[in-house]
């Protein structure tokens, strides 16, 4: 049969129902997904390295004869291993391969191979552990190395691509327009295809990555741009531009400009006639829900409702608390909405949404469900965005006409990548702490040191003040790398170190009311140290926790360690970070060396990204974001501009991709908002 993009994986020569089940695991289903499933990686073949020239411990291809091939040796039941000897004009080589029968029968003595993997041994006495064997004749180019999944090979992967180029070719049609491509000098995608999956060097590669990463982020900002597009062509009315004097007058103490800059963002949005959809980003204890209070009380005054929504019960609590204390004296009606409050509460709360009288309601994903109806809801509030998806955002929004958006984020994010991955949102940044707040001392110590810790700790225990030890999320199988998974570590330090204390534990397998009822148990201050996994990140607030250690601090990324950080330094007093690794690698140090030396979120941000690149950055994967398959907005951001650029100047003569030249990229942006959760019109 005839190959289009969209003919089933299936339906490739080799690959039938149980191979095409393997791809589905890869998301590959057509032909099209198989093609831009690209490699992460090539074995470069071009210039095979004699044999005295090959870089220790580095994987290298080297070209060698076989001169001695031994005996079978069974090591042990299921593992066999063989010996081969290469040599070149510079010297010999061992190889060793393992349950490799046909590989090592197949070699023929006197006969030359290319062999590539890391090289070991020393420099008088090379070796090398199961390597590849290639024949000559397939030498002289790049061999693609694809992201796999148990029962794929990248040779299968390699095979069923070949195939696919082979039928399609030139015929493949090219999703971006003539003029941009020429413009920026891009190649064509049959040349991009043909030469990202099976390149003869190292220039035809890059010449094909950088059109195919120029693609991806195009249809990225083309999507992004799009959405944004269908929000604003909605007409709102306009709010009244009404001073906001008396809530900075009731205020105890004065707001930095910065937080002054993000709240005349959000009324000057309000009163534009479209709906706001703007990100306020700002670091740990930059005071974002203060701008929340301001935008809700100018909702109200002009006759709208508020919702705000946090991620968990405790957060949702928290909110409340603070929301009312600011707000109520100004004559605002608070009230709060979660899943476990009494029946008769959440009908007397939901009653209040529906007559008008409750002007602002804090609660958690219960303000979704069917029974809450706002009487003008106007502006909606979603705290910690990461942990909503972007249709969970719009659900809330659409319980009013076209509710104005603020959402609020923790997470300092570099500009670049918050304009990807918060495309569709305006950005405003809280980048000033209020005054007063004491720097964290954040101090990095090893295993020496661990007895020392525990004694700072418990001084601080015994003077009334509570504290966290964090513990990288652990797999019990992973005790022989010296790590406890949490639960007996906590076990461990209520038995010993800090036995006679109230150490309380928690844990992401925990149910969902266990934890709530640890967190409170620690805000009351019934427990003085709570041992926690990572579940602790979320901005829960204990003014009277001031000192957090955190175990094998290498294992976490430097903005999830800072964001860990900000659960202490909430209160007046003096907090403390102590970081304890072992780790003697470089990197490691000196990604530990930059959360000891500053307390500015968006700079750690920038170094992480630097550092790891944003594949790691978040820890997890980001809502209502498809997943990058070859850009790096690390280091493709001048791509990254243009790319943008030229998406906007499209929807900027075609909003909403219309024009016949325009369906087939209309097709590709819509599968990037369904996938990603949006509703495209």
């Amino acid at each position: 049969m005839a190959l289009t993009p969209d003919t089933s994986v299936q339906y490739l020569k080799g690959v039938g129902e149980r191979r095409a089940a393997l791809y589905q695991k890869l998301n590959i289903r057509t032909v099209e997904d198989l093609l831009y499933h690209f490699p992460r990686s090539y074995l470069d073949l071009t210039t095979p390295y004699p044999i005295d020239q090959a870089p220790l411990n580095q994987a290298a291809a080297v070209r060698g004869m076989v001169v001695k091939k031994s005996r079978e040796q069974h090591i042990r039941k299921g593992l066999s291993v063989f010996k081969v000897l290469i040599s070149d004009d510079t010297g010999l080589m061992n190889l060793t391969f393992f349950n490799a029968k046909f590989t090592v029968e197949a070699l023929q003595l006197e006969e030359e191979y290319l062999f590539y993997g890391k090289v070991g041994g020393n420099y008088l006495k090379k070796e090398m552990s199961a390597p590849m064997v290639i024949r000559l004749e397939e030498g002289g180019r790049l061999i693609p190395v694809y992201p796999l999944t148990a029962g794929l090979s990248s040779r299968m992967i390699g095979a069923n691509v070949a195939q696919a180029l082979a039928q399609l070719g030139e015929h493949f049609p090219d999703p971006i327009p003539g003029e941009i491509r020429r413009r920026h000098g891009l190649s064509a995608i049959g040349y991009a295809m043909e030469n990202i999956h099976r390149p003869p060097d190292p220039f035809c590669a890059e010449v094909a990555k950088r059109r195919l990463i120029f693609e991806e982020l195009f249809f990225l900002s083309l999507a992004l741009g799009s959405s944004r597009e269908d929000k604003i062509r909605y007409a709102v009315p306009k709010m009244k531009p009404i001073s906001l004097e008396p809530f900075y007058e009731s205020l105890p103490f004065t707001p930095t400009e910065a937080q002054k800059r993000a709240i005349g963002d959000a009324i000057q949005d309000m009163c534009s006639g479209t709906p706001m959809n703007r990100l306020v980003q700002g670091d740990v204890g930059s005071g974002k829900t203060l701008v929340g209070a301001a935008a809700a009380y100018f909702a109200v005054l002009n006759g709208g409702q508020a919702a705000m929504m946090a991620p968990t019960e405790i957060l949702a609590e928290q909110h409340f608390r603070t929301l009312n204390a600011i707000l109520s004296p100004l004559g605002l009606n608070i009230q709060l909405l979660t899943g476990s409050m009494t029946a008769k509460a959440k009908r007397l709360v939901k009653a209040g949404l529906q007559d008008g009288s409750i002007h602002l309601c804090v609660g958690t994903h219960a303000l979704l469900s069917d029974g809450v109806e706002f009487c003008n809801l106007a502006l909606v509030i979603t705290d910690e965005q990461h942990r909503f998806g972007v249709a969970q955002r719009i659900a809330l929004s659409e319980k009013g006409q076209h509710a104005h958006t603020l959402v609020m984020s923790a997470t300092p994010i570099p500009r670049t990548l918050a304009l990807m991955i918060y495309g569709d949102l305006d950005l405003s940044v809280i980048d000033q702490l209020p005054a007063g707040r004491k720097p964290i001392k954040t101090y990095k110590i090893d295993s020496e040191k661990r007895q020392r810790a525990f004694g700072f700790i418990r001084s601080h225990l015994d003077q009334g003040y509570q504290a966290y030890i964090v513990c990288p999320l652990i797999e019990t199988g992973e005790v022989d790398l010296g790590l406890k998974p949490a639960a007996e570590y906590a076990k461990e330090l209520a038995d010993g170190p800090f036995s006679g204390y109230r150490v309380g534990l928690l844990h992401g397998k925990m149910k969902a009311a266990d934890k709530e009822k640890t967190m409170r148990a620690f805000q009351s201050g019934e427990i003085q140290l709570l041992v926690s996994t990572t579940v602790v990140e979320v901005g829960v607030d204990v003014p009277n926790a001031v000192i957090m250690m955190i175990e094998n601090a290498e294992r976490f990324g430097l903005s999830q360690l800072h964001q860990l950080r900000g659960r202490v330094g909430r209160g007046p007093v003096q907090s403390h970070c102590i970081l304890l690794s072992d780790a003697k690698n470089p990197e490691t140090v000196e990604r530990l060396r930059v959360l000891c030396s500053t307390g500015d979120g968006f700079r750690i941000a920038e170094e992480d990204l630097r550092l790891r690149g944003p594949g790691d950055f978040f820890g997890y994967r980001q809502h209502g974001l498809p997943e990058l398959k070859i850009a790096d907005m690390a280091s493709d951001v001048s791509l990254l501009k243009t790319a943008q650029e030229e998406a906007k100047a499209i929807l900027a003569a075609d909003p909403k991709l219309t024009l016949p030249q325009h369906q087939a990229m209309k097709e590709r942006v819509t599968r990037i908002l369904l996938s990603a959760g949006e509703r495209p019109n």
